[in-house]
């Protein structure tokens, strides 16, 4: 998960993400570096718009879920108003997860 925190932050900083910049960020975090792991990603990183993953990661997170019960005073109501949140984060980690494969 390092490798891919690495990643994003080269990218942040405007930077080239690449296997010299990764093993840069992740050695001086004073993580162990594995170089198999670094290379499998900025493999999987060669043709992917990182920046345009972001945007839809971000607009899956933030779009209301459909047909989610209005939070009222009967907790019942407020109990299924809480579940389409925790499904919106998991949709969010599903994005990112194919963002990185």
């Amino acid at each position: 998960m390092e490798n891919v925190y690495a990643a994003l932050l080269l990218h942040k900083a405007g930077k080239e993400v690449n296997e010299e910049g990764i093993k840069s960020v992740v050695a001086a975090a004073g993580i162990d570096v594995d170089e198999s792991k670094i290379k499998s990603l900025v493999a999987s990183l060669k043709d992917v718009d990182i920046e345009a993953e972001l945007a839809s990661a971000s607009l899956v997170a933030s779009a209301p879920a459909a047909g989610s019960a209005p939070a009222g005073g009967a907790e019942g109501g407020e109990a299924k108003a809480e579940k389409p949140k925790e499904e919106k984060k998991e949709a969010a980690a599903e994005g990112l997860g194919a963002l990185f494969g």
